[in-house]
């Protein structure tokens, strides 16, 4: 298998995640005034997009080329991308990925900034949702780790 690079997606290639979202069927959408990371061989093979929240960061689009899933991928992605973010990275996820997550270090014990925690209110309308965080210092233990 050839070299992977996770790296941030410069401004002028963002249409490629969503080109690799569309070929997977992926409902995600890669989210404007965000950081845009992916993984790649040749091409795009995981992707995920950070927003700026009060307080730090909005994780979101997360998704993995199927044929790749279950090699700690998504793993390595959210650890990179996370590593340089001050203040709190949160996420909205279906309560099945809770375990997932919390093997990163995020909990559901951390306080969503208003803007999130509105947000989290109207999708939990329509779908059963958790909301996670991951704070600065459990970030730094699994980066130095």
């Amino acid at each position: 298998m050839p070299e992977l690079h996770i790296n941030l997606l410069a401004e002028p290639l963002w249409p490629l995640l969503n080109k690799f979202y569309r070929s997977h069927n992926s409902p995600m959408k890669a989210l404007k005034g965000g950081q845009l990371w992916v993984a790649r061989h040749s091409e795009i093979v995981a992707g995920l997009c950070l927003s700026p929240v009060v307080g730090g960061q909005w994780l979101t689009g997360l998704f993995v080329d199927p044929a790749l899933r279950g090699q700690g991928l998504a793993a390595r992605l959210i650890r990179e991308a996370v590593a340089p973010v001050e203040g709190t990275v949160w996420l909205l996820c279906h309560p099945d990925l809770e375990g997932f997550y919390q093997r990163l270090g995020f909990t559901q014990d951390t306080p969503l900034p208003q803007s999130l925690a509105e947000r989290w209110v109207r999708y939990k309308r329509n779908k059963p949702m958790i909301a996670m965080g991951l704070e600065p210092l459990v970030r730094s233990t699994f980066n130095n780790g």
